[in-house]
């Protein structure tokens, strides 16, 4: 008899990921090298929850049978009292599965974006320390089809444009270290799964805290988008994810193209070929040449993008834009120039 649905369809997806893994690193060493070299390490971030406990047991399942090393990684942000405790006790789970290497990852958790904003940022640069530290070819994310929905609501609230619709990328951060095996599977079906296999998990209270927007979300918003809609509400979402990060990934790409044939002979933006590209080519045209003056991508908004794009658009004798990062933009003669103020 074969494992429980839920089980089988987790190990599904990390099976696949890891066939990634393994033909990418078949690939980037010549032969002879590979003899000698040990198999790549996958690690996973697990906070304890559901979801990367799920994650964390498919992985320990699928190295036994395809020969890679397979580690873990849990942050402790110490946003909450026994956060520590919590901490080891995860690393403990982790090893029990057979994961080695296993370590807990103390963070300090700043204010810069908000609280949620300020945790990921510090857990993301634990987890690439991590990575650099012990020479880790990918790193698992536990992100289900349901924190893609909701990743998509906030950023449709957020009035951002395309790329914020498409939500979270199956493959992303630097060297392609980020992997995230589950978007295409419902929150339940990884609950389910560490049921069935008797994995204890910890709920995280913050989940539930109304004090957070993504927690407002998950208790609130989409259960009433799918009590007005109906059901598959989160499906669509996650949908709508991929048709938009497909239409943004095309937008970049014919925005890299026409950056290089919009500047003077000293690489200055010239506004009229600015103005003769396609809106939203010009706004991606814009944004990138804010980001390279020294803007953080992190606080620049469309709110922004738009007022540089008035100095194309609606040229009335505007003064400079400030932008964040102690960026200006400001036309000067037919040209249009983004430096630091």
């Amino acid at each position: 008899m074969g494992p429980h649905p839920a089980v089988a369809a987790i190990r599904l997806a990390v099976r696949r990921v890891i066939q990634d893994v393994l033909t990418e690193f078949h690939a980037s060493a010549p032969a002879e090298l590979r003899a000698d070299a040990p198999p790549p390490l996958v690690l996973v971030a697990c906070s304890g929850g559901a979801d990367s406990m799920a994650l964390a047991s498919a992985l320990a399942f699928e190295a036994r049978r395809t020969g890679i090393r397979a580690g873990g990684i849990t942050v402790d942000h110490g946003l909450q009292d026994g956060s520590d405790t919590r901490a080891a006790d995860v690393v403990s789970r982790m090893s029990d599965l057979g994961l080695d290497p296993v370590e807990s990852v103390a963070v300090t958790v700043g204010r810069q974006g908000g609280p949620e904003a300020a945790a990921r940022d510090a857990r993301y640069a634990a987890l690439d320390a991590a990575a650099e530290r012990h020479g880790a070819a990918a790193v698992l994310l536990g992100h289900t089809r349901d924190d893609q929905a909701e990743t998509v609501l906030l950023g449709l609230a957020r009035g951002s444009g395309i790329r914020s619709l498409s939500g979270m990328a199956a493959v992303s951060g630097a060297r392609d270290r980020y992997r995230r095996p589950f978007l295409t599977l419902d929150r339940q079906t990884a609950r389910r799964a560490c049921m069935v296999q008797s994995l204890p998990v910890w709920d995280d209270p913050h989940n539930a805290d109304p004090a957070y927007t993504r927690s407002r979300l998950r208790q609130d918003g989409l259960p009433a988008l799918e009590k007005a809609l109906g059901k598959g509400v989160v499906e669509a979402l996650a949908r709508t994810a991929q048709l938009s990060r497909d239409d943004a990934d095309a937008l970049d790409t014919w925005a890299a193209q026409a950056a290089a044939t919009v500047l003077d002979d000293d690489g200055r933006l010239l506004c009229a070929k600015l103005h003769a590209l396609p809106p939203a080519v010009r706004r991606r045209v814009l944004r990138r040449a804010a980001i390279d003056a020294g803007a953080p991508a992190g606080s620049l908004f469309a709110r922004h993008i738009e007022e540089i794009d008035r100095l194309i658009t609606g040229w009335r004798g505007q003064r400079a834009i400030n932008l964040p990062g102690r960026v200006e933009a400001q036309r000067q003669g037919g040209r249009l120039v983004i430096r630091q103020s």
